[in-house]
């Protein structure tokens, strides 16, 4: 095996190790991803504090106790507000899923009407069939979100655990970067800090743009909702720009839940559709506009590719797997465009284009 070679093998087996470790304490990773998360947009104030002459420690935590009194703040005044819409939405449940029902009756008597009675049994059978199977979908998932996201990770280690997290990552950063920057290759080192730096650069642009988006979406759907004159308009909005944060999942949750209360309070199709156009132009806006202007940009991912990462997050690390698959992609992204740089000027390619310029910087 040729040295290359070698160092290739060794680098996939430390990554497939890696994987393997994260896939084994998974049911644990939430308060220290969120704390990474936290930690990593807390950083620069904390390096500009330090910058201004205040010790490290002392900065950290002033501005872990900011964030936190910011959080709090948000808490306050958004619960009181939500908690009786939010109380009024679980409350409609029984009769969505009456109207559910209502509706399945009328086309089913419309179908036996226009339909000989073995031909009414096979639609009848298939709806059931098809209806068990969705229930049972949504019941499994739930239970896997109850028992990953509350039982096992629960409000203990998100409130007391994350913020401790949080605070010593903030207050060594600075002795980490330096830790793993000593342990890089010698021979790599440049070329593993461009990579670092635009991985940086990229996880920072779309952790501003997604939040920037979870912001406007749900002021867009909190008062578009609202001027519709649906119920419990304004937790939707927030309920959509909270779920946001994972892609396609916060929308498509918005308007499910928004059309099953529209058709059961309006009482013709008008106000349905008028609910359906707002969710239409929204998603026109945030496919073509927000997230192309504010993340599409910055992480450089096809559509179908964000799928495939949330699945295969979720398959593998369980809810941390999909709050963290997108950025996670965006991260194999340019791994994968740097390999290819490589590839693209690597005698395996060109022999000739290689012997021109033995090396091109594949970041651009």
């Amino acid at each position: 095996m040729t040295p290359r070679l070698y160092r290739v093998a060794f680098w996939l087996g430390v990554a497939v190790a890696a994987l393997f470790l994260l896939g084994q304490v998974q049911a644990i990773l939430l308060p220290f991803a969120a704390g990474f998360v936290i930690a990593y947009i807390l950083a620069p104030a904390v390096s500009r504090l330090e910058q201004g002459g205040i010790r490290r420690s002392l900065g950290s935590l002033g501005v872990l106790a900011i964030f936190l009194l910011a959080v709090a703040f948000v808490l306050v005044l958004l619960v009181p507000l939500i908690q009786g819409q939010v109380v009024q939405l679980i409350g409609k449940v029984p009769s969505l899923v009456s109207a559910l029902q209502d509706h399945v009756g009328r086309w089913m008597a419309f179908l036996q009407e226009r339909l000989p009675a073995d031909e009414v049994d096979k639609v009848r059978d298939a709806i059931g069939s098809k209806l068990g199977e969705a229930v049972t979908w949504i019941a499994s998932l739930f239970q896997g979100v109850i028992t990953s996201s509350i039982a096992i990770l629960n409000i203990f280690s998100l409130v007391v655990v994350t913020p401790i997290v949080t605070f010593f990552l903030l207050r060594d950063w600075e002795v980490l970067v330096a830790l793993i920057d000593s342990q890089l290759p010698r021979r790599s080192l440049d070329t593993l800090r461009a990579l670092a730096l635009v991985i940086s650069e990229t996880l920072g642009g779309f952790i501003r743009g997604q939040a920037l988006i979870c912001l406007i979406l749900a002021t867009y759907y909190g008062i578009t909702l609202t001027l519709a004159g649906l119920d419990s308009s304004f937790a939707l909005g927030v309920l959509i720009g909270i779920l946001a944060i994972i892609p396609i999942v916060g929308v498509t949750t918005g308007f499910v839940l928004a059309l099953g209360l529209a058709a059961s309070q309006y009482g013709t199709w008008t106000e349905v559709f008028v609910v359906v156009g707002i969710f239409v132009f929204g998603q026109l806006v945030e496919a073509n506009i927000l997230t192309p202007k504010l993340v599409g940009d910055r992480i450089h991912l096809h559509p179908l590719w964000v799928i495939f990462a949330l699945f295969a997050g979720g398959t593998l690390f369980g809810f941390v797997g999909v709050l963290l698959a997108v950025p996670a992609a965006a991260v194999i992204g340019v791994l994968v465009r740097f390999a290819l740089g490589r590839y693209r000027h690597s005698a395996l390619y060109d022999p000739q284009e290689a012997e021109r310029a033995p090396w091109l910087n594949p970041l651009e």
